[in-house]
């Protein structure tokens, strides 16, 4: 088994062991999993082995953030992930134009705009609360409920 296997293996997660018993290994994983998830990852090891030494790097760089998140953090933008897997493709090309837009910006307007949000929210503590509050429940929310209000909302943008 290559190292680039063992690599991949890392990223589908160590599995919770008992307090004495010692770590499996990344080979002692891989040889665990059922053979067509053992295929899906050498195939994107292929993927990897087939990209430029840039993107290669690019990809190395990403893993290595990837492993200093804290676990909080970690699971915050596993959540993420599923959540925007979960969306229309229309939506999830929705939201990549407005990432793009955002990543379009010069760092002095995004830099500005993070402060007038932060501003906002601390002159008004009460709003920010709401916002939390706002973003726990959708979190909660099935993804019928989510639709829902985002037609809601989108239906009040226009009567406005």
């Amino acid at each position: 088994m290559t190292a680039g296997v063992l690599a991949l293996a890392l990223l589908i997660g160590v599995p919770a062991r008992a307090a004495n018993a010692p770590a499996p290994t990344a080979a002692e994983r891989f040889e665990k999993l059922p053979p067509e998830q053992k295929e899906a990852l050498r195939a994107k090891l292929r993927e990897f082995k087939a990209m430029p030494p840039e993107e290669q790097a690019r990809v190395r760089a990403n893993l290595q953030r990837w492993r200093q998140l804290p676990p909080e953090e970690r699971e915050r933008l596993r959540n993420n992930l599923r959540d925007f897997q979960r969306l229309s493709p229309q939506e999830r090309q929705a939201v990549r134009e407005q990432v793009r837009e955002l990543r379009g910006l010069t760092l002095e307007r995004r830099a500005e705009l993070r402060e007038r949000v932060r501003a906002y929210l601390k002159e008004h503590p009460e709003r920010r609360e709401q916002m939390l509050e706002n973003m726990r429940r959708w979190r909660q929310m099935s993804q019928e409920q989510r639709q829902e209000a985002r037609e809601r909302l989108r239906e009040r943008r226009r009567n406005k």
